[in-house]
């Protein structure tokens, strides 16, 4: 199945999309993105052309995106709080002529169109039906994934790649008559599969915000009664301190994704709503889901089960598989890893080696019920005097401890260990620190080596447009402020 045609699935008379005041049926949605496909036609735009969309979400970011994959098009989602320089070289990266777009950019070399026109009940000819050569493993998107180091890299998806994906989560149990959140960036694929895609394959409701703010948010869970969001950590502890249980009532499933989702967060969301959160996994090259806590099953501080049809093994740095319950990088094969990286065949071939396996750089364990914990990132270990450091393990640590807002432990240089962790953290409203006393609490929770060296408390700690803690920009504004001592 092509990507557009799951919509083919909702009820005519149904709400498919809601937007501020604006409802879209699911006839209407079928109209639109046929509009929609009949004018990029008119625009030149043809099979194999890469269309990028530049936007807020909105009910045009939809449209868009559905039509865009009806010509054959490939679309390049963007993040709209990147800087001119940075869409200047997505653009050029993956030779997109044609941007869509919610504002004017200062940007040359690609044609800008207001996406509202998308919206324009203009009487054109019907562009021509896709040809029968084109199948469901053509390319659909391509998502710019931000590494630790250098520009980004396009994960390039085909149509079965998010069908599929879609398709297995099925364990989440989302009906029709279900409405579905969508408050996370639709240019991000955890929130495009599980908040668009997912319940519109359903025949469910699609109700969009703008962005996440609290007052909006929980207003409108309750307006609408919600009955499923997706979202990340930082909205699960906002909406703890600000909504009220009786706002969140409706609610049937929240899934927590993007980045690990603290203990302490978790426990104090659930307490209070009394609604658990299942936690999901996924990377981006693998369309984004690989595994999710099934919905009435959560199991609190694990990521779920790999979801179905998808094979996974957890191997050692030899590439062996290790014994269950013991750590390991989580490789995984199925129909929802990606095609490969845009243009970067060697990319591509560290990441997906001979026999198909995506490696996914995270480090996993296992339990005896099949519910998948991540240990840590590959990358983010820190190893200090030989032994391995799991950031998130000693983050869990601080979490606890009281009057912290946010922790974030990261591997720094240090002449005599190698590595060693540097802690930098934010506190809430109103509380104070006492070094020496947290450094006795976790001496009292931690082995000393995985005790950080160093301290350090910042206002706030950046995240990125998803709301994952920036670890990359805590090292490097640390890494300046030592140079300049």
């Amino acid at each position: 199945m092509l990507l557009h045609e799951i919509i083919k699935r909702g009820r005519d008379e149904d709400t498919a999309l809601k937007y501020h005041q604006r409802r879209v049926s699911y006839l209407e949605l079928k109209e639109a993105i046929k509009r929609s496909r009949n004018k990029m036609y008119e625009l030149g735009i043809r099979r194999g052309d890469r269309v990028a969309i530049f936007s807020r979400n909105s009910i045009e970011f939809v449209y868009a995106y559905f039509a865009a994959a009806s010509l054959g098009a490939i679309n390049v989602p963007i993040n709209f709080q990147l800087s001119n320089r940075e869409t200047a070289y997505i653009l050029k990266d993956s030779g997109a002529r044609n941007i869509f777009t919610y504002k004017e950019l200062e940007i040359e070399g690609v044609k800008q169109h207001d996406i509202k026109i998308l919206n324009e009940k203009e009487n054109l000819p019907d562009a021509p039906e896709l040809p029968k050569d084109f199948n469901e493993n053509e390319a659909c998107v391509i998502i710019y994934t931000s590494g630790t180091t250098g520009n980004p890299k396009g994960a390039v998806l085909s149509h079965k790649n998010l069908v599929r994906n879609a398709e297995q989560m099925i364990n989440m149990k989302c009906e029709r008559e279900h409405k579905v959140l969508c408050v996370l960036p639709m240019y991000h694929c955890f929130s495009w599969t599980c908040s668009v895609i997912y319940p519109l394959s359903k025949g469910a409701a699609v109700i969009i915000l703008d962005s996440f703010t609290p007052k909006e948010t929980i207003e409108t869970i309750r307006s609408e009664k919600i009955t499923d969001m997706y979202v990340v950590p930082s909205i699960c502890s906002l909406l703890t301190k600000l909504a009220a249980a009786e706002d969140m009532k409706s609610l049937r499933l929240v899934v927590s994704g993007g980045t690990t989702l603290p203990l302490q967060i978790a426990n104090d969301f659930i307490e209070k709503f009394k609604v658990e959160i299942c936690e999901g996994y996924g990377l981006s090259e693998a369309s984004p889901v690989v595994t999710m806590n099934p919905y009435g099953k959560p199991k609190v501080g694990s990521a779920g089960p790999i979801i179905p049809d998808i094979e996974y093994r957890l191997v050692d740095d030899k590439g062996s598989d290790v014994e269950r319950g013991h750590e390991g990088e989580l490789i995984i094969k199925g129909d929802n890893v990606m095609i490969g990286y845009w243009n970067m065949p060697e990319a591509t071939k560290e990441a997906i080696d001979e026999e198909g396996w995506l490696h996914t750089g995270d480090i996993a364990k296992i339990d005896s019920d099949g519910y998948v914990f991540i240990v840590n990132r590959l990358k983010e270990m820190i190893i200090s005097m030989g032994e391995n450091i799991y950031p998130r393990e000693v983050e869990e640590i601080i979490y606890q401890y009281p009057g912290i807002k946010d922790a974030a432990v990261i591997g720094v240089e240090d002449k005599l260990r190698g590595q060693a962790g540097a802690c930098f953290y934010s506190m809430q409203q109103g509380a104070q620190m006492n070094l020496h006393e947290l450094k006795h609490y976790l001496q009292k929770n931690l082995a000393l080596y995985k005790i950080p060296r160093e301290f350090h408390q910042l206002e706030d700690l950046p995240r990125t447009s998803t709301g994952k803690i920036f670890k990359r920009k805590i090292l490097e504004d640390y890494l300046k402020r030592n140079e300049s001592k």
